[in-house]
């Protein structure tokens, strides 16, 4: 069981400003971490090998200082990771970012081949959910996304299982391996390292690949050339003053207070009214 999971290096957004007059975000001296999403879907691997054997690869596309997050994941017990870094990948979209970790993807699956491809559901930073779905249109995978739970999997018929979260509720699906799943937050919680761990992760050598190595064919869809998306503002959203209104119901009944709330939902959203409604029947 070979799995390979899509990390990256993100800015703490607890810790991110945006400047007041250029309406930028304020990334100095704001401290580098493994996108949380992310450690879901590698930590779900790491079960994965702890049931049937195997290994698990980390890959992320990145500055050097991206070497930071591999190593983090080396030190939870993935087995080798894979820097995949070029001056020509700067700048890069969700679609330039798809394009050249589906092409390492494929130099990975050449070496020894893979099974499943992890990633987080989205990044804190982007917030687009676009790239593991990028990955697997690219690399012709069936996609599972926002999955919960995988309930099994079967390696003799090459088939998974998994829960995915939907609106309104939870659906059961199944497919065929080698697929791309993004998981879900708090599907799992992430271990501790161990020792050994910690110490191989310090001092293993990583795979750093640049555009040659990666297998990126096209270079005219790498970095800004390949990214069509254009970010024009970044802002800080204005507080809202908006008071909160008092419901008085003679008595204090539950029943009557729960209603006088309903009508007075309904009337500010209709849309909750008649989504009600639906359920109800």
């Amino acid at each position: 069981m070979h799995c390979v999971v899509c990390i990256k290096q993100v800015p703490d957004s607890a810790h991110i400003t945006v400047h007041p007059v250029t309406n930028t975000i304020m990334r100095q001296g704001v401290p580098a971490i493994v996108n949380p999403y992310d450690l879901f879907a590698l930590e779900e691997a790491l079960r994965l090998k702890d049931r049937f054997g195997g290994k698990v690869t980390v890959i992320t596309m990145g500055p050097t200082q991206a070497e930071t997050a591999l190593r983090k994941a080396l030190s939870f017990g993935a087995d080798e990771a894979v820097l995949v870094t070029d001056k020509s990948f700067a700048g890069a979209d969700t679609l330039a970012t798809s394009y050249v970790l589906a092409a390492a993807i494929r130099q990975i699956a050449q070496q020894e081949p893979v099974d499943l491809v992890f990633a987080g559901k989205q990044t804190i930073d982007g917030d687009t959910a676009q790239v593991g779905p990028g990955v697997a249109k690219r690399l012709d995978l069936q996609l599972l996304t926002y999955v919960s739970k995988i309930v099994s999997l079967d390696r003799a018929k090459r088939e998974i299982v998994v829960e995915r979260r939907a609106e309104g509720g939870v659906q059961v699906l199944k497919t065929a391996l080698p697929c791309l799943i993004t998981m879900l937050e708090g599907s799992n919680s992430m271990r501790f390292g161990s020792m050994p761990d910690m110490f191989r992760a310090s001092l293993q050598p990583l795979k750093v690949w640049d555009k040659v190595a990666a297998g990126v064919e096209d270079i005219s869809k790498v970095g800004l050339k390949g990214s069509p998306t254009i970010v024009s503002k970044v802002f800080t959203p204005s507080p809202r003053s908006v008071k909160a209104e008092m419901l008085k119901v003679d008595g204090g009944d539950p029943q009557d207070l729960a209603q006088a709330l309903l009508d007075r939902m309904s009337a500010l959203f209709p849309q909750v009214e008649i989504e009600l409604a639906k359920r109800a029947h």
